[in-house]
């Protein structure tokens, strides 16, 4: 979007799968890098001694970027927008979800409440390395005096994180944006769809449970992989469930497809989503959304406008807004018709620019004063 208006982007990107190649690194060295990694901190030095950039935007630096990042362009007096994609600087697990339920004790408590329950890949030495990372910052102060701006996606979002202890004059909300734009569906479809990842917290087993209540057969088109996928294959087949087709990971063209082919989608989550990128996909398709009523789902899907809610991981209500969905395709094609029109006026790439120009300008501002 930047360079199609004609900004000029250097992109500085790694990944973890480096780790893979320091055969026998130990903890402490992983831990080490994930506070500090001294290799970002040159590379990055030099770029912007370099390229005297007008501002740095930060996506994600878990775990070889580091914060480390943030201290280069300090120094170089960079002003940084960082984008806060999950809650990271927050929950040691990003996700405020434990054990199938909303967890915040790490913003209650302390995060030694996470090292205890296992909360990052069920390891108590990985979620330390964590730990220590947020905390040592924290007391630092990198997240208040190294960072000029956050994004946050939804107001939600950026309750949370003020709730958590970051500046809220520094806290600006810009949601996600659709580009290219899929245009809007032809016909009303004729199964349900869910998009995403299959793990515990997008809650596709109430799915499962919703559609054994269904008293008439609705087809459910499952798109996504993930450590459930397995499980929840094995479970449907258990119940006979012969309406429900899983389709796996699919390339996104045809993940659209597979969203303008369907009557509606359903958005399962019960955890705190920061925005829910398929959801601004299913509007600019105009299809209606039925999302669990948590969170940033409340925000963006307006009930009865663009989409219905239904009580966060129940079954029972979940078919009860189906079935009715279903029933009334005058109403559901007026819901897809308004969340269309919702897509234009907030989520796409043309609405999305001016929004985060405004932003980095302010940044460089404040970098100023």
């Amino acid at each position: 979007m930047l360079e199609g208006q004609g900004q000029r982007v250097i992109s500085y990107r790694r990944s973890n799968l480096e780790l893979n190649a320091y055969h026998g690194l130990t903890q402490i060295g992983v831990a080490k890098k994930a506070l500090w990694a001294t290799d970002t901190y040159r590379e990055v030095s030099g770029l912007l001694q370099r390229e005297k950039p007008d501002v740095v935007h930060v996506h994600n630096t878990f775990v070889v970027i580091s914060p480390s990042i943030y201290s280069a362009c300090y120094e170089a007096r960079v002003p940084v927008v960082q984008t806060l994609h999950n809650y990271r600087l927050l929950c040691p697990a990003a996700t405020f979800f434990r054990d199938g339920r909303i967890c915040e004790e790490c913003l209650d408590s302390s995060l030694l409440r996470s090292v205890q329950h296992r909360c990052y890949h069920g390891s108590r030495s990985r979620t330390a390395v964590l730990a220590l990372m947020l905390a040592a910052h924290r007391f630092r102060g990198t997240w208040n005096r190294e960072i000029t701006s956050f994004i946050a996606l939804t107001e939600f979002a950026r309750g949370k994180y003020i709730e958590g202890g970051l500046p809220a004059e520094k806290i600006f909300v810009k949601p996600n944006f659709v580009d290219p734009d899929p245009q809007v569906r032809t016909g009303d479809g004729d199964y349900a769809v869910f998009v995403g990842r299959l793990s515990p917290e997008k809650r596709v087993s109430t799915l499962l449970d919703a559609w054994t209540l269904l008293r008439r057969h609705i087809p459910l088109v499952v798109v996504g992989g993930g450590p459930e996928l397995h499980e929840l294959e094995s479970e449907y087949r258990a119940r006979g469930l012969a309406d429900i087709h899983f389709r796996g990971q699919l390339p996104r063209d045809h993940t659209i497809a597979a969203i303008k082919g369907a009557r509606l989608l359903i958005f399962s989550s019960e955890w705190y989503e920061t925005f829910g990128l398929t959801m601004v996909e299913a509007f600019a398709c105009g299809t209606p959304v039925i999302a669990s009523c948590v969170g940033a789902m409340t925000e963006i899907v307006a009930n009865g406008r663009t989409g219905l809610h239904f009580n966060t991981g129940d079954p029972q209500d979940l078919a009860t807004k189906v079935e009715w969905a279903w029933n009334h395709p005058e109403e559901l094609r007026a819901i897809g018709k308004e969340a269309r029109r919702e897509y234009e006026s907030k989520y796409t790439a043309k609405r999305n620019y001016p929004i985060l120009m405004e932003i980095y300008e302010r940044a460089i501002q404040a970098s100023r004063n």
